[in-house]
């Protein structure tokens, strides 16, 4: 059988002459609010919060809002970045396609490794986090303490955890129509209990109902008042994590109405509902609580890895802290599902070029979607969330701390092949300069010391959970690892898909850009 005969969605594609190609995937499935919805609910800022906001209080205090500012701004510059490229290129492909165009095959084949591999390890911990808190509620509803604790039980809790990765792979599969349906009800729940959390802990902070309340002060939004640049960089790394996500509105481009510029204006729009929900929510938390150590400050290392379930019955009583609990689960459960889409999609554009095998571009012939690559995912979060979970707690914790790496990788990566990508439009116009230059080069070198920072920081054993291999931290050993895991598959790759690897698939540079001289 030929390659063309394997691909069974080659009858309804279309190539360019650069190389860039159609992946039969269902057009004009989502619209604006629809592809907004998307990112919001890709970056889970409900589970975002509860699970970072004592973590980045105990690391630089009261200038939690400000660090979360911070977090924002190589976002926003990487955002415009992607904004500029989906217009020129818009393929579902994004990071892996553009660094191709820009930077050839090898590069843009680690650019969409880094992607992959960290999705994986978000969907891994997203299922986690779900498992935990559907036991949580229903030891609520029930009112019993032994119905929480079965989340305890190892069998029980990964047996839930597949579960629930097996219904966010059948919704991801059946197309982004049904996919859109869930995520409305699911982000709507989020941001409704997210306000209503917000008003009730400034009601709390009026009453000065908690001991430890505090003040707000304009220092709070002022990043230069964080005590040490230690402090800063441990803090920007977990903001940085917190923003994660967006660009899922971008891999889902080519089922997108108006594929070269919806999308970017919906990434944009997520990126302006993350920050002020992160910002108003820091802020009435530390008005109502403080950032102590202790009691329900939000710096308490007995409940800062959770925030909310510490904070949902003082703040909000009993009936709506259970509504609380349930938005966490809705946040992770939401995310875990739409999660699929920007892995799915990048292995779907990699097979299509033939940077992957043939057998992942097959695209449902019903659903439209890329069906084996979206079970393929399900699969391996699955497997390496069993595993990890019966082998060690310790590298599963690692394997977490190690994501931080992967997302500076790839996005920094993108922000660069779009300068590269656009240099000669740079001299245009003012506004080339900045959107396609300027910005994106910015996004990209806070985004790369970020990277160098948390690399070093991964040497020391002390990183992460503590543990150590020959003495080098594992956190270090676990990111460096997957990365050169990825460099092995694509020399494997190289020698049975050398077409593209040679640049005779996905040629590099802009042709339709080009000003003959």
């Amino acid at each position: 059988m030929t390659q063309t005969a394997m691909r069974p969605e080659a009858h309804d594609t279309a190539t360019t002459g650069d190389g860039v190609r159609g992946k039969g995937l269902g057009g004009n499935s989502i619209g604006l609010l629809g592809s907004a919805v998307i990112g919001v609910s890709t970056v889970a800022p409900v589970y975002c919060l509860t699970s970072t906001l004592g973590s980045t209080a105990g690391e630089v205090g009261l200038q939690m809002p400000a660090v979360f500012l911070a977090g924002f701004l190589p976002m926003l510059l990487v955002a415009f970045a992607y904004r500029e490229l989906n217009k020129a290129v818009p393929d579902c492909g994004t990071s892996f396609t553009w660094t191709v165009k820009a930077f050839g095959p090898h590069v843009g084949w680690m650019c969409g490794w880094g992607l992959v591999i960290a999705t994986v390890i978000v969907l891994s911990n997203l299922a986690g986090v779900a498992t935990s808190y559907f036991w949580l509620l229903a030891g609520e509803i029930t009112g019993s303490g032994a119905v929480a604790d079965l989340d305890g039980n190892k069998a029980v809790h990964i047996l839930t955890c597949l579960a629930l990765i097996a219904g966010a792979t059948a919704i991801s599969y059946r197309g982004m129509t049904t996919t859109k349906g869930v995520q409305y009800a699911l982000v709507g729940l989020q941001l409704v209990v997210l306000a209503l959390f917000v008003v009730l802990a400034l009601h709390k902070a009026r009453t000065g109902a908690f001991p430890g309340h505090a003040d707000f002060s304009w220092s709070w939004l002022n990043p230069f008042a964080v005590q040490s640049f230690a402090s800063f960089s441990a803090g920007l790394s977990l903001s940085i994590f917190m923003y994660w996500g967006w660009d899922a509105c971008l891999t889902a481009n080519e089922e997108t109405v108006g594929s070269e510029k919806t999308p970017g204006r919906a990434a944009l729009i997520a990126m302006v509902v993350l920050v002020g929900s992160y910002l108003t929510t820091g802020v009435a938390a530390q008005l109502a609580v403080g950032s102590g150590t202790s009691g329900l400050g939000l710096a308490n290392p007995d409940t800062s890895d959770n925030v909310f379930a510490a904070l949902a019955g003082p703040v909000m009583g009993h009936a709506l802290g259970i509504l609380l609990f349930a938005a966490v689960l809705a946040s992770a459960a939401a995310s875990l599902q739409t999660t699929f889409i920007p892995v799915a999609r990048t292995v779907l554009a990699m097979s299509a070029y033939q940077a992957l095998p043939a057998s992942y571009a097959r695209v449902h012939e019903r659903f439209r979607t890329p069906g084996r690559a979206t079970v393929t995912a399900g699969v391996a979060t699955g497997v390496f969330y069993a595993v990890m979970s019966l082998l060690s707690e310790h590298v599963l914790v690692d394997t977490i701390y190690a994501l931080g790496l992967m997302i500076c990788f790839y996005y920094a990566l993108t922000a660069f092949a779009c300068a590269w990508y656009f240099r000669r439009d740079l001299a245009r116009s003012v506004r080339d300069a900045l959107f396609k230059g300027l910005f994106p080069v910015l996004g990209g070198l806070l985004l790369a010391a970020v990277f160098g920072k948390t690399l070093y920081d991964m040497w020391n054993p002390a990183y992460g959970s503590g543990s150590a291999v020959l003495g080098v931290g594992s956190v270090f050993v676990i990111g460096v690892g997957l990365l050169l895991l990825g460099l092995v598959i694509m020399l494997v790759m190289r020698r049975r898909s050398p077409a593209f690897f040679q640049g005779r698939v996905l040629t590099a540079g802009t042709p339709a850009l080009v000003v003959e001289d």
